[in-house]
């Protein structure tokens, strides 16, 4: 059964189109890594008025996700996306995993 999850990071200023354009122009190894754990359902959403980043997926076994970022694929995607976006040291986005309160299927 496919659980959903998300999660929400922040976009610095100024940055949605770069954002977007960096994500339109997504590297093909890192859509065959993500779909190659059973992601799907992928989606990010920006509030425009806080620059946060709302993300949700759907995947059989979340515990994959903490997989990702072992592979030198994510840490490059990483080291990509950290100067329009908050950071942790080791260059992986600052995110906060969302609780679920409500699903209407």
């Amino acid at each position: 059964m496919m659980q959903r999850v998300a999660l929400k990071m922040k976009l610095h200023a100024g940055q949605t189109e770069e954002y977007k354009r960096r994500h339109d122009e997504l590297w093909p190894e890192m859509k065959e890594l993500l779909k190659s754990i059973g992601i799907e359902d992928y989606a990010i959403f920006l509030d425009e008025e806080t620059n946060i980043l709302f993300a949700s997926l759907k995947i059989e076994n979340p515990e994959l996700l903490d997989t990702l970022p072992q592979t030198e694929t994510v840490k490059r995607w990483w080291t990509y996306m950290a100067d329009i976006m908050d950071t942790n040291p080791d260059k992986s986005p600052v995110s906060v995993s969302l609780k679920e309160v409500f699903y209407l299927p």
